[in-house]
């Protein structure tokens, strides 16, 4: 069955338009709490938030719609999403809901769910509260009704899991760390778990007003964090997005590290410790580099779809712990059942106090391939599976290649487009071979 409300995390739109309208996210919060009805007697959910002026609105219907399902609410006011899953699961509750649209500008936003575990929840639970949308709505009597408080330690416990994930036996002391919270749901976090672990902290991007959530700043924005750590003279920089699962890092030189290069680094990190590591899981879009120094120590790579939920299905399907995609979202699933950019961050830090080695010079040797991606327009009823012209095309590329590089060609899933992307050692080489290939596809 297709899903009409969920994507591919969660429900996400524009704030006043179907379905982030008020009426909506009341008939969903009651539909999930008729849901958690089924198996659970008097289910209480937690839920959080980023700092989005359309935040109040969404919180206050979803409460309304919950209350009147017979299930009681937790209120953490703004907090990270990957503190929502923490909560949830240290505090035993029943559903975590986040709102937040991650790293979309103020005029959208959304609803996360996550499972008494503090894990994503699958399909088929999306698929029943699709199916209680349908259903025509079965309010409790007075007696019956949820209730609802607020959780006023929420930020301070969360501070204090992201610092146990850092080793007991280090420090950040000496270290000069910019923070850039994307005016977030982190913007009262981040700073103090960095100074709390002993850097001295800088901090951008943690005066949010409503309206000002990732614009210009965070990790969908790293230029201001560039500048601030060249400004101030700092040895690291670390922006998040909106709601802090997604990390970007800086060094003194202004040298900007993707996820795909992390991932590498926390995995190294546990290798030069004497930890096994039988693989990590990345996407079709991770750089070759990656794959290829990976293998090079023995760790063996697996690629998933584009998306940080099938990172991390692969990962537990293997029963594996560390994965990532390029954008930022990072996974170790011994520290944290979700994506979070804290976290990953000291993670990140942790091997370079540890070595004594910054992230350049444990990153010699990985080179990232150059990447062509090319965008074709298609044609309306364009089956360019059935091309023969593109798969001559693509084998010969293919073979051009052979181990200097590789092909990924998928059509989009929200545009007429085919992207066509050529990654290879050489970067006129990518070009090339992208540009045959697309060519092929709009002959």
């Amino acid at each position: 069955m297709s899903r009409k409300y969920f994507g591919t995390d969660g429900i996400r739109g524009t704030v006043g338009q179907s379905p982030i309208t008020p009426d909506f996210m009341l008939r969903l919060g009651h539909a999930v709490g008729s849901v958690l009805r089924k198996t659970a007697k008097r289910p209480t959910v937690l839920i959080g938030k980023d700092t989005r002026i359309s935040g109040y609105m969404i919180e206050s219907a979803l409460e309304a719609g919950f209350a009147s399902a017979g299930v009681n609410v937790l209120l953490t006011g703004p907090l990270p999403t990957p503190g929502v899953a923490y909560l949830t699961r240290a505090l035993r509750q029943d559903l975590g809901v986040v709102i937040s649209a991650s790293h979309n500008p103020f005029q959208d936003n959304g609803i996360k769910f996550f499972s008494a575990k503090g894990e994503k929840l699958p399909d088929a639970w999306e698929l029943a509260v699709e199916a209680a949308l349908d259903e025509a709505p079965q309010w409790v009597d007075s007696a019956s009704l949820g209730r609802a408080k607020r959780l006023e330690d929420a930020r301070g416990r969360y501070i204090e899991f992201c610092k146990n994930s850092f080793g007991s036996d280090l420090t950040l002391k000496g270290m000069k760390i910019v923070v850039d919270a994307a005016h977030g749901a982190a913007y009262h976090v981040a700073p103090d778990v960095f100074h709390e672990l002993g850097a001295e902290v800088i901090s951008i991007g943690c005066k949010p007003d409503g309206f000002n959530i990732n614009a210009g700043v965070g990790a969908t924005a790293p230029g201001a964090l560039v500048e601030a750590v060249k400004a101030h003279g700092a040895d690291y920089g670390v922006a998040l997005d909106g709601d802090a699962d997604r990390l970007q890092l800086v060094d003194a030189n202004g040298r900007l590290y993707n996820g795909d290069e992390l991932l590498y680094v926390m995995v190294a990190d546990r290798l030069n410790q004497g930890l096994r590591v039988p693989g990590a899981v990345g996407t079709l879009m991770t750089n070759m580099a990656v794959e290829v120094a990976l293998r090079s120590r023995d760790v063996e790579f697996v690629r998933a779809k584009v998306g940080d939920r099938y990172v991390l299905e692969e990962l537990a399907a293997r029963g594996w712990q560390l994965g990532g995609e390029g954008s930022g979202h990072l996974l170790a699933l011994d520290k944290h059942t979700t994506g979070d950019g804290i976290v990953s961050a000291l993670l990140v830090l942790q091997s370079v106090c540890r070595s004594g080695r910054s992230l350049a010079e444990q990153l010699q040797g990985v080179d990232l391939f150059p990447q062509t991606l090319i965008n074709v327009r298609l044609a309306a009823g364009q089956d360019w599976k059935s091309s023969s012209r593109l798969a001559e095309e693509q084998t010969a590329v293919a073979a051009e290649l052979g181990d200097r590089g590789r092909v990924l060609i998928r059509a989009s899933g929200t545009e007429p487009l085919l992207r066509v992307m050529v990654e290879a050692s050489d970067a006129a080489l990518a070009q090339r071979c992208a540009q045959r290939l697309a060519e092929a596809v709009a002959a």
